[in-house]
């Protein structure tokens, strides 16, 4: 059976872990946090969550995960047959990952962690989110998920990261910039959260929350 390792406050755990709930493939999760100790090193090369483990070996970044299972379980249907369909869905995924949560991060340590940014950190997060949430905007249909009428992949991403960006920004800077910019994150969450999966990885994650909170 698959384990995944890592924790359910990681938005990339949950995200592999949302795929492997919607797509019904038995996982067993482990407990795991980053660290640069030799022995997580050896799983997981950059000390990172998630990972899984399988029969083969250990697979870390939470796409390569998600392509593993698409070609493991081709009977699950994770991906489309459809080649166009299953590479715009990559094209939201990449965009959600990459052009906007992996830049908002950078804001991460002032908006959760108790630290303080730079002006030229914040600055230069501002402009690229801003170009950045235009792109995904022209691309993403909100109908309500992100490629129309139908649950994909996608939204396994989306439902992940979307909040963090708009939440972020709004501590950071008095702004969400994606409410900012018509990108309802809200309503669209909303949609995804009535799958059973999401109420699964939601429930988790605020279970560990409260399990984590000073006493």
């Amino acid at each position: 059976m698959i384990k995944l390792c890592g924790f359910a406050l990681s938005n990339y755990y949950n995200k592999v872990k949302f795929v492997l709930l919607e797509y019904g493939i038995p996982f067993e999760e482990v407990p795991v946090m980053t660290s640069q100790e030799e022995a997580l090193l050896a799983r997981s090369p950059l000390g990172k969550v998630p990972f899984i483990q399988t029969e083969q070996g250990n697979l870390c970044e939470s796409q390569a995960i998600v392509e593993y299972l698409h070609a493991r379980f081709p009977d699950k249907g994770i991906f489309p047959a459809d080649p166009w369909e299953a590479a715009k869905q990559r094209e939201l995924i990449t965009f959600v990952d990459l052009h906007l949560e992996l830049v908002a991060r950078d804001l991460y340590k002032e908006a959760f962690f108790g630290g303080k940014l730079t002006d030229a950190t914040k600055g230069r997060a501002e402009k690229l989110l801003t170009r950045h949430i235009a792109g995904f905007k022209r691309l993403a249909k909100f109908g309500p998920f992100l490629r129309g009428e139908n649950f994909s992949v996608a939204d396994a991403a989306g439902f992940v990261s979307l909040p963090l960006v708009g939440i972020a920004t709004q501590i950071v800077y008095g702004r969400d910039f994606l409410l900012e910019a018509g990108v309802d994150w809200k309503r669209y969450v909303k949609a995804v959260a009535e799958r059973p999966a999401a109420q699964r990885v939601t429930a988790d994650r605020k279970a560990y929350m409260a399990a984590s909170a000073p006493r």
